[in-house]
C-alpha cells in the first residue's frame, strides 16, 4: 500500500536527483493538485492510501517536473501576493521580487481617483494586485498593456476569474506607449531584462517563459531606456514610474530616469540585497 507520505518521499528524492531545487515543496504542489487538496492536508492524511488514478496522473506530473517543466505551469496557477492567478507558458511566471515591488507601491500613499498603467503586464499580476488592493482604498483605475496578444488574453483571464477591480480594469495591446492616449499617477514596469548573452545562461525552467517576456536586447536594457525615454509624457504631475530591473542595470538607468527630467530618483535593494527596483517622480 503507497501511502501519501510515501509517494511524497519518493517523490522529492526523485526530483532532486533530476536537479530539481526544493524538491519537497515541488513534490507538496503536485501531490495536492493531483488529490485536488491544500498542501496542509497532505500531512494531516499522510497516511492515506493513495488510488491508481492519482498515482498515474502524478506520476506524470513529476515526470515533466524533472524535464524542467516549471510546477506553476504543471498545476496551472501561481501565488502571488494572497491571490492565486492562472499561470501558463504565454505569461512570465511571476518571481518573488515582483511582489517585493508591490508591496513598496502598496505602502506609499496614493490619491483618491487613481490611474495606473502596468506596462509590460504578461498574466497581470501587478495590475490586478494593485487593482485589487487599491481599488476600494482610492477608487483606483487600472490599465494593463502589453504587447503580446496572448499575454493580454491571460491577464483578462486572471481579470475575470479573480474578480480584481473588474469594473476598473481595461487591457490594450501596445508597443510600449504606442497605443496609449492618456496619463497616470503611477506607471509600473517590469519589462524584460535579460541580455542576449544570459539568455542562453538561464535555467530550464526560465526558458519555459516566453523569450518576449525574457530578452531585453543585445545588452538587457534596451526596451526599459525606450520606456524611460517616453514615459514622462503619460504621467500627471506628481506621478510615480516604480520599475523593476535585472544585475548591474541600477547605474544606467538612475542616470537615464535623471537625463529625462525624473526627479526623486531612487535605487531600492530587494529582500536579497541586490539593486532591483527604480522608483522616481513627475515634476512638470
Amino acid at each position: 500500500m503507497t501511502t501519501i507520505l510515501d509517494t511524497l518521499q519518493k517523490g522529492e528524492a526523485y526530483l532532486e536527483r533530476h536537479g530539481v531545487e526544493d524538491g519537497r515543496l515541488n513534490m507538496q504542489h503536485l501531490l495536492a493538485f493531483a488529490l485536488k487538496c491544500e498542501r496542509m492536508q497532505l500531512y494531516l492524511d499522510f497516511d492515506r492510501p493513495m488510488n491508481e488514478e492519482s498515482l498515474q496522473l502524478l506520476r506524470d506530473l513529476v515526470k515533466r517536473r524533472a524535464q524542467g517543466v516549471p510546477v506553476q505551469h504543471l498545476v496551472g496557477s501561481v501565488e502571488f501576493s494572497d491571490y492565486e492567478f492562472k499561470c501558463d507558458e504565454r505569461g512570465l511566471v511571476p518571481r518573488p521580487e515582483t511582489e517585493e515591488l508591490v508591496e513598496l507601491i502598496l505602502a506609499k500613499e496614493w490619491p483618491q481617483g487613481m490611474r495606473i498603467l502596468d506596462m509590460g503586464t504578461g498574466s497581470g499580476v501587478i495590475g490586478l494586485t494593485l487593482a485589487g488592493k487599491l481599488g476600494d482604498k482610492v477608487d483606483a483605475q487600472v490599465v494593463l498593456a502589453d504587447f503580446s496578444p496572448k499575454a493580454l488574453v491571460l491577464a483578462e483571464e486572471n481579470r475575470d476569474n479573480l474578480n480584481l477591480g473588474a469594473d476598473g480594469v481595461t487591457s490594450l495591446q501596445s508597443d510600449l506607449f504606442a497605443s496609449i492616449t492618456s496619463s497616470f499617477d503611477l506607471i509600473v514596469a517590469n519589462l524584460p531584462y535579460i541580455s542576449q548573452s544570459d539568455m542562453q545562461k538561464l535555467s530550464r525552467e526560465v526558458q519555459c517563459d516566453p523569450e518576449l517576456a525574457l530578452a531585453g536586447g543585445v545588452v538587457g536594457t534596451e526596451l526599459m531606456e525606450r520606456f524611460l525615454r517616453e514615459c514622462r509624457s503619460y504621467l500627471n504631475d506628481g506621478a510615480v514610474v516604480a520599475m523593476e530591473f535585472g544585475y548591474q542595470q541600477a547605474k544606467v538607468l538612475k542616470a537615464l530616469a535623471l537625463e529625462v527630467g525624473l526627479q526623486d530618483v531612487v535605487i531600492v535593494s530587494d529582500d536579497s540585497g541586490h539593486e532591483r527596483f527604480l522608483f522616481a517622480r513627475n515634476v512638470n
